[in-house]
């Protein structure tokens, strides 16, 4: 099936505990803090029942439609779809979010592919895993993943900690296993479940065995806690801050207080194997859609320098081409490594098409870590302005008449529009939503040098040896093997 904006809104009705602003939210479909990236989301589950978007967003399967967001990638084409969909999407909301679901139900995929490894402990664990990747299909459901524990002081050794730190099996019922502890999570507040996993260890200690548990978590179920950061939707006047003020992903700290998890949301428990399993492929379908958000990102930037330059005729300058060729290069290089990985995609252990990890983890590195200085090289194109033009009100206010005479350029380029440009360029660039969206792009998967670690374990590195032994005519005692 597919959900339409309005049932998924009442879904979120369940009485779930949100907190904002020291308050408890009543209702988080209309508080002004989430309702803008609810609506988002809402927007997504409509455009599917459209019939101009219907065969973009949707396939058939046993007469029944469903989202190809949620679809489990078999052929390049699906992925080839995924990202049509992803792109058409992001064009009608006008913006980028990145938590919208498509992205975190990879890691069940991941999960999947090392079903044999939940199997050692209790086969009904790997077929709770295949049962739950059909519910997010069949049901439609807003799955997020709940990853990083608080964590507590990491010199200690695990026993040493305060248990809660990072979440535990304190006691097995008929019902199901009690859990404790938290997480921090992106759109816990406004989603349906969540896929609550082990955080970054060696998972080689005994002791950390009540931390290696795996399970699906409903977002509204009892003792679930939502401790919202501070907003961005409601810092100031939308006109100032339209990024902000539509798709701030509301991040919380998501307690889980003697919560309930039926056996049948179980995927592992006291099994470090499985949580060594879950850190070593758990990005390998996600990293994708987290990459292409970036994608999207290098638009936005590659656009309002563009058009900053074009509004006064700099771009006809060498030296504004050669800047504005730096951002166009790091937007292709992104979506060649996405192209790539996909051409040159593998099939994996579950019979998934999982995209070409050397190449995919390889893009991330460079999404991620080439975004501050692209911000800015945009920052340097689109200048001081965006640091020192007043609010919307004052051109509204009694000295509009100064701003509309000073920041109108010509015929084509009035105040308004050079107004908005600019407001845009801010909260996309300077603002403190644009310093919260960098750093969540810099860790939001894990930190730089895990990044770099992906790639260290996922490339091929006997080419490049065999071809230097070769070249260098070294003898055959260099492979560790006999010699005669």
């Amino acid at each position: 099936m597919i959900r339409t904006g309005n049932q998924y809104r009442e879904g979120l009705r369940d009485g779930r505990e949100v907190w904002i602003d020291g308050e408890r939210v009543k209702d988080v479909t209309t508080h002004p803090a989430l309702k803008p990236i609810v609506d988002v989301k809402a927007r997504m589950y409509d455009m599917a029942h459209e019939e101009q978007h219907q065969d973009t967003l949707t396939y058939v399967e046993n007469n029944e439609r469903h989202s190809v967001f949620q679809q489990p990638p078999t052929t390049q084409e699906d992925w080839h779809r995924k990202w049509a969909s992803v792109d058409l999407l992001m064009k009608d909301i006008g913006g980028v979010a990145t938590r919208l679901g498509d992205e975190t139900v990879g890691e069940m995929w991941s999960l999947q592919d090392g079903r044999d490894v939940l199997a050692q402990i209790d086969p009904r664990f790997a077929d709770n895993i295949d049962r739950h990747i059909r519910r997010v299909v069949e049901k439609d459901i807003f799955h997020v993943s709940a990853n990083t524990d608080p964590k507590g002081d990491r010199s200690l050794p695990v026993d040493q900690r305060d248990p809660d730190m990072m979440i535990r099996v304190v006691r097995e019922t008929d019902a199901g296993i009690i859990i404790r502890g938290a997480k921090f999570e992106t759109a816990s507040a406004y989603a349906d479940q969540a896929y609550l996993k082990p955080t970054v260890g060696a998972w080689t200690d005994e002791k950390e065995s009540i931390h290696a548990v795996g399970c699906i978590v409903k977002m509204g179920a009892p003792g679930v806690k939502h401790i919202c950061r501070a907003p961005f939707a409601t810092k100031g006047n939308p006109a100032d801050i339209p990024l902000a003020s539509r798709f701030d992903e509301v991040e919380a700290l998501c307690v889980f207080d003697d919560v309930l998890i039926p056996w049948e949301d179980v995927f592992f428990y006291r099994h470090t194997a499985a949580a060594q399993q879950v850190r070593a492929t758990l990005h390998r379908y996600s990293a994708f859609p987290y990459v292409l958000r970036v994608l999207y990102v290098a638009d936005m930037m590659i656009g309002a320098a563009m058009w900053n330059a074009k509004q006064t005729g700099l771009e006809k300058l060498q030296s504004v081409q050669e800047k504005l060729a730096d951002l166009v290069c790091y937007r292709e290089g992104i979506r060649a490594h996405l192209v790539a990985a996909i051409a040159t995609a593998e099939r994996s252990p579950a019979g998934l098409l999982m995209p070409n990890q050397s190449i995919l983890y390889a893009g991330r590195v460079l999404a991620c870590s080439q975004l501050p200085v692209m911000m800015h090289a945009a920052r340097e194109l689109i200048g001081g302005q965006i640091c020192v033009t007043p609010d919307a009100v004052q051109f509204e206010g009694g000295a509009g008449n100064w701003l509309q005479k000073f920041y109108t350029l010509n015929q084509n380029w009035g105040a308004e529009d050079r107004r908005k440009l600019l407001a845009f360029a801010r909260d996309l660039l300077n603002s403190d939503y644009a310093g919260h969206r960098l750093a969540f792009v810099q860790f939001a998967q894990a930190p730089h040098f895990n990044h770099l670690a992906a790639v260290y374990k996922s490339f091929d590195f006997s080419g490049p040896l065999d071809f230097v032994r070769n070249s260098a005519k070294l003898s055959d005692r260099v492979m560790g093997g006999k010699t005669h």
